[in-house]
């Protein structure tokens, strides 16, 4: 029997999985919680096969619900069910330990196969949500495991980290402020982020800094 925990803010969601999961006799839903901290909670009670949470949550969203989960069981495993493809989502996921990542737009199939496929060890990251892995993997440069940034886009890079703004970068580095804000658009493509914060906190994971 694979034991299971729910984690999701909406009560519907939570009642309409646990219909779903349990019409199949291998499964049994342990627990629910409606909140990060509270799937935690349960994780450390319980200590179920499976936490099957959604990423926003409040408290504590889903990719830090997984980062935390080693504390409270080495043996529940993490899989992601969200209404979100981004990008960003998916690769903080992975980084942050998730052992897969189903849409919620899946078919009760590939819910069950994602599920028992992470139950017995491996990683289940559904079609599209793999693309997004593949992709982040070929923008990094396999033999220094680092992303392909030219050095002056390193340049770039460590000066917004510093705090500087795009006209003292510019300043600094005697180039336009298009010019620097062309850097950086890039900077974040590469790094597969949409925000300021995310690409510091990114380069600063990754050793870029």
């Amino acid at each position: 029997m694979i034991t299971i925990v729910l984690a999701d803010d909406h009560t519907v969601v939570r009642d309409g999985l646990r219909m779903l999961l349990e019409s199949e006799n291998d499964f049994s839903v342990v627990g629910e919680a409606a909140s990060g901290s509270e799937a935690l909670s349960k994780v450390g009670a319980l200590q179920p096969d499976i936490v099957l949470l959604d990423i926003r949550m409040p408290h504590l969203d889903g990719i830090e619900t997984v980062r935390r989960l080693p504390e409270y069981s080495q043996r529940t495993r993490s899989l992601i069910i969200s209404m979100y493809a981004h990008d960003e989502y998916v690769l903080r996921s992975a980084r942050n330990g998730a052992d897969g990542y189903v849409l919620k737009d899946a078919t009760k199939e590939e819910l069950m196969r994602a599920i028992r496929s992470v139950h017995r060890g491996y990683k289940y990251f559904s079609g599209s949500i793999s693309q997004v892995l593949v992709d982040s993997f070929l923008r990094k440069n396999p033999a220094t495991n680092t992303y392909h940034l030219t050095k002056r886009e390193r340049e770039v890079l460590e000066r917004i980290a510093a705090g500087q703004s795009n006209e003292e970068v510019a300043h600094a580095l005697n180039n336009s402020v298009r010019t620097i804000e062309t850097h950086r658009f890039r900077i974040m493509k590469k790094l597969g982020v949409n925000n300021r914060e995310r690409m510091i906190q990114l380069a600063q994971e990754e050793g870029l800094l």
